[in-house]
């Protein structure tokens, strides 16, 4: 038979509950605002800047985005570098995260001196810029994908995950006559779906919202991912200097709030739409492999 709680315990969860319910509510009401504010119709927002229910709902501000076919095409563009990326990241990844997992490695310990050291230190913009020219890599999506082809905070954490699989296990695929290349695509990479889905969504959503590294090396408008023409939009739609070409001139521009709020949500939901897929393998895999050296 449970016993009784005490008042004491049930004031604790009752001030539990309480906490995390405003906490939530904190949490939700940036969105909630940004959602309702992108449909809120112009003269509403004007009259009263903070809306969390509009009376009176308008899709302008959408409307004003997609006026043109190039936020479909760049959304392509973005969909096929984040697709494209993840898997160069992934690849790169395991290929390098498992061999310094290995303690026989020859040289494991100044490799991941330098790994580390690269955390620490980075070349900077322009050398970056001056070794992606040299290589011929500009106007080309290989400029978006193969300067940040291996995390090294991402390798450090997956070479830990891999570090504590069982010795044994490979031993045994070994003697059964496997290499270390098989012993990683048929065993190591099945037990490490959790991690390995974690990194996934790191790199998916850094190769999602990137727009820098486009308009350092990509000159070729055609090519420009999403995040680079909604920060067109939303430059245009504060007066400023941008190519207005690709959308309709005979168009009425929305108040700039509400394309810059239209902008965050067409900018972040594909991206967030991925995540529950992922919410399952999230908090084991990021963590499992941080708890060791």
């Amino acid at each position: 038979m449970v016993e009784d709680r005490s008042i004491g315990s049930r004031l604790f969860d009752a001030f539990n509950y309480i906490f995390l319910s405003l906490f939530a509510i904190v949490t939700i009401l940036p969105f909630i605002y940004v959602v309702a504010g992108s449909l809120t119709a112009p003269e509403e927002m004007i009259m009263k800047k903070f809306v969390l229910f509009p009376t009176q709902f308008s899709l302008d501000g959408y409307r004003y985005i997609f006026s043109s076919n190039v936020i479909l095409k760049s959304l392509g563009v973005t969909v096929f570098i984040t697709i494209a990326g993840t898997l160069i990241n992934l690849i790169f990844t395991c290929l390098m995260a498992y061999p310094l997992s290995r303690k026989d490695l020859d040289g494991r310990k100044p490799l991941m001196l330098m790994v580390i050291f690269s955390m620490l230190f980075s070349g900077g913009m322009i050398p970056t810029f001056l070794v992606v020219k040299t290589l011929g890599l500009l106007d080309t999506y290989w400029a978006l994908l193969l300067p940040g082809a291996i995390s090294a905070f991402n390798l450090i954490v997956l070479k830990n995950f891999f570090q504590q699989m069982p010795e044994g296990m490979e031993e045994a695929a070994k003697i059964d006559g496997c290499n270390d290349l098989r012993i990683l695509w048929q065993i190591v990479i099945p037990l490490s779906l959790p991690a390995i889905a974690t990194f996934s969504l790191f790199y998916a959503v850094g190769h999602w919202n990137s727009f820098f590294s486009a308009v350092l090396y990509i000159n070729n408008d055609g090519m420009w991912p999403v995040q680079v023409w909604l920060r067109q939009i939303v430059i245009l739609a504060q007066g400023g200097i941008g190519d207005s070409t690709a959308f309709d001139q005979n168009y009425i521009v929305p108040p700039a709030q509400i394309i810059k709020m239209a902008v965050i949500v067409v900018s972040t939901l594909p991206i967030l739409c991925v995540y529950p897929f992922l919410q399952k393998h999230f908090a084991k895999g990021a963590m499992i492999g941080s708890v060791k050296g």
